[in-house]
C-alpha cells in the first residue's frame, strides 16, 4: 500500500507537467520521510496559518445573510451557540456544514432545533480514546473545559498518525488539529489557550463521558451490588461511601452557568442510571405521586418494599445536611409516599440525599407501616 501511494502521489504531484498545484486535506501531516520520500515540494499550512483563514468556514456576516435569505433571522443566536467558536488563524468562523444543514432543515421546519450535524459523521472515536487514557490531572482539565473555562497546553502541529497514542499529551494536539478544541490566543511562553468552541462539541464530550461513566461503574458489580443492599437497608453511610467514591472519579459535566436545577437533574440522572442497573428494580423518575412529582420511586423485588428518594443540590457544603432535611420534608408534605402505599407496600425507606460539587450527604426516614 505504502509503494502504491508513494508511486501515485510522486508522479502526480512532482513530475506532471499538466498540472499547476495541488491541495491534500487532512488533520494529520504525512509523513514524508515514508510515503513521500522524494516529494519534498510541499507547502504546509495549519489551522493556525492566516493565508486562507476566513476560507474554512462561514464569518458571521454570512451566517446572518444566509439566514435572512431564508427568513430565519431570529436563530442567529442558536447558531452561534451551537455551531460557531472554530478560529482558523486571525479568523473566527461556523462550520458550514452544520450551518448549512441546519437552514436547509429549518426553512422547512421553522420551530426545528439545532442539533449536531458535523459531530454525527464520524464515530468520535478519538474523544473515547482520549477519555479512556485520561489521567486525574487530564479528567480535572476535561471538566474546566466542559465548565466554558480556558486551558493552556503546548501543541505539536506536526504529528503523524503513528505518535497519536505515544502520550496523552499528544492526544490534546490532535483534539486541536481535528476541531474537538479551539484557540482563543497564545501565552507569552508560545503555550496555546484552549476551549471548546460551541455547543454542538461540548455535547460530544458530555455523551462520551457518560458512556465511559456508565462502563466504569456497572464493571464493578462487587461495590454495585453493596450499593443496592445499602439503598434496601436505609445504610445512609454505605450510600454516602459509594456516591462519593464515585464522584470523586468521575469527570463532572456541568456547565458552571448551568442553574440549579440542571444541575440538580443532572445528580438525578447520575442516580437513575447507577439504580436502574438492578435487573429486578423498577426505577421510575419524576414520577407523579402524591402532590407533585417525586424525583426517584424504586419498587424493589421485595412485592412489600419501596424507597422514595428526593434529591437537593447546594452550592456549600455547610448546606447539605440542612438541605436533606428539607428534602425528606418535601417527601412528607407532599405525600409522595403515597405511591407505593397505593401498590400495597408498606416497608418504605424515604431517602432527602444532597449533592455538592463531588460530595453526596444522604439522610433516611423509615414509614411507619400503614
Amino acid at each position: 500500500m505504502v509503494f502504491l501511494i508513494r508511486a501515485m502521489f510522486g508522479k502526480a504531484l512532482k513530475t506532471n507537467d499538466a498540472l499547476a498545484f495541488a491541495v491534500l486535506t487532512g488533520c494529520l501531516r504525512v509523513s514524508k520521510e515514508s510515503i513521500f520520500t522524494g516529494l519534498n515540494n510541499f507547502k504546509i499550512l495549519s489551522i493556525t496559518d492566516t493565508r486562507f483563514d476566513e476560507q474554512f468556514g462561514f464569518t458571521d456576516a454570512e451566517v446572518q445573510k444566509l439566514l435572512s435569505d431564508y427568513h430565519l433571522e431570529n436563530r442567529f443566536r442558536e447558531v452561534k451557540e451551537w455551531y460557531d467558536g472554530y478560529r482558523f488563524g486571525k479568523a473566527d468562523v461556523y462550520c458550514p456544514w452544520d450551518v448549512i444543514n441546519f437552514v436547509d432543515r429549518a426553512k422547512d421546519d421553522p420551530e426545528a432545533k439545532p442539533e449536531a450535524y458535523w459531530i454525527n459523521t464520524s464515530g468520535n472515536d478519538l474523544v473515547k480514546r482520549f477519555i479512556d487514557k485520561a489521567h486525574k490531572t487530564t479528567k480535572n482539565e476535561i471538566e474546566r473545559l466542559i465548565a466554558g473555562e480556558v486551558i493552556e497546553k503546548e501543541l505539536r502541529l506536526d504529528l503523524t498518525y503513528e505518535e497519536i497514542d505515544q502520550s496523552i499529551e499528544n492526544l490534546w494536539s490532535v483534539l486541536f488539529t481535528t476541531g474537538y478544541l479551539t484557540q482563543v490566543g497564545r501565552t507569552e511562553e508560545g503555550a496555546y489557550r484552549l476551549v471548546i468552541p460551541n455547543r454542538e462539541v461540548r455535547e460530544v464530550f458530555r455523551l462520551q463521558i457518560n458512556e465511559w461513566f456508565k462502563k466504569s461503574i456497572f464493571n464493578n458489580t462487587e461495590r454495585l451490588n453493596a450499593f443496592w443492599k445499602a439503598v434496601e437497608a436505609g445504610d445512609t453511610e454505605g450510600i454516602e461511601q459509594y456516591l462519593n467514591r464515585v464522584l470523586n472519579n468521575s469527570i463532572s459535566v456541568f456547565d458552571t452557568k448551568a442553574r440549579k436545577e440542571e444541575k440538580e437533574s443532572s445528580y438525578q440522572n447520575l442516580l437513575v442510571g447507577i439504580l436502574t442497573g438492578n435487573a429486578d428494580w423498577l426505577v421510575k423518575s419524576n414520577v407523579e405521586a402524591g402532590e407533585g412529582f417525586a424525583d426517584i420511586i424504586v419498587e424493589t423485588d421485595d412485592p412489600d418494599a419501596g424507597i422514595v428518594i428526593e434529591l437537593k443540590y447546594t452550592k456549600s457544603f455547610d448546606e447539605m445536611e440542612t438541605a436533606c432535611q428539607k428534602a425528606l420534608d418535601q417527601i412528607q408534605d407532599r405525600r409522595y409516599q403515597e405511591f407505593l402505599i397505593n401498590d400495597d407496600r408498606k416497608d418504605i425507606h424515604l431517602y432527602g440525599i444532597t449533592f455538592c460539587k463531588k460530595r453526596c450527604r444522604a439522610i433516611t426516614e423509615v414509614l411507619p407501616n400503614q
